[in-house]
């Protein structure tokens, strides 16, 4: 499915959420926009509402209060099972635990993908491109995930988020275990990867090391400021996404 370039990755609208009983706003956004390709970084502490926040963007937590759209299509506020489809359909997700299945082969992790989406199953010249695309050779595809090292794994999840095409791409701090060099590796793997599959990231960390590789950040303790510009001087961005200017929706 390809994604048309002038209709917004991502649009949040008067966004409001709180917890029953909190007192007070949990999030509040008045406007968030992403185009296609462009990757936002989010930062903050814990128990600032990121996970929340990529919860309402997933359609798995209700949205009581303003809309999200994704491609132009309303997620939120929709019924259950039509926010399950389009999570199915438009959104793929590298979790901090990989999630794979360890006792499937790198080719059946990556082919689930699609088991819960209306769209085609990705087919076999699709996962073989990015199982080639990310460095993992022929000879591994057959083997048990568990025989893999956590950076082939990291590398099987890239290729399990991209399979499906999906307009949106979320990392729920994928990086969090990894030491200084691996998790520069994966850094630039992902980026790259999404930017050339045309996807929008989505990136949540509490370490602001890695707002680096994106030219857009949020930050969640000053959310009225909004998306703010990132100003890029030669940093790991231009090299894996060459993209520093526009934001417009």
């Amino acid at each position: 499915m390809s994604t048309d370039p002038n209709i917004p990755a991502l649009e949040l609208k008067n966004l409001r959420f709180s917890w029953p009983g909190a007192g007070k706003l949990s999030l509040d956004i008045a406007h968030l926009c992403l185009m296609p390709a462009q990757h936002l970084f989010i930062r903050g502490a814990s128990g600032s509402g990121k996970t929340t926040l990529l919860n309402l963007l997933s359609g798995i937590q209700t949205l009581a209060e303003g809309e999200i759209h994704i491609a132009g299509e309303l997620l939120q506020p929709q019924a259950a099972s039509r926010r399950d489809a389009m999570r199915a359909e438009k959104i793929g997700v590298v979790f901090q635990q990989l999630n794979l299945i360890p006792y499937l082969s790198l080719f059946d992790n990556v082919r689930l993908a699609g088991a819960f989406s209306r769209k085609p199953a990705p087919d076999k010249s699709r996962i073989e491109y990015l199982l080639t695309a990310l460095g993992l050779s022929p000879q591994l595809w057959h083997g048990s995930a568990n025989e893999l090292s956590v950076g082939q794994q990291q590398r099987v999840a890239i290729a399990r988020a991209l399979a499906g095409q999906p307009t949106l791409l979320i990392a729920d701090e994928p990086t969090s275990a990894l030491d200084a060099d691996n998790r520069d590796s994966f850094m630039r793997l992902l980026i790259s990867e999404a930017t050339a599959a045309n996807a929008t990231v989505i990136f949540v960390s509490h370490d602001p090391q890695l707002a680096s590789y994106f030219s857009w950040e949020l930050d969640m303790a000053h959310l009225e400021l909004g998306v703010q510009a990132r100003e890029v001087k030669g940093s790991e961005l231009s090299m894996v996404s060459g993209k520093e200017g526009d934001f417009a929706c």
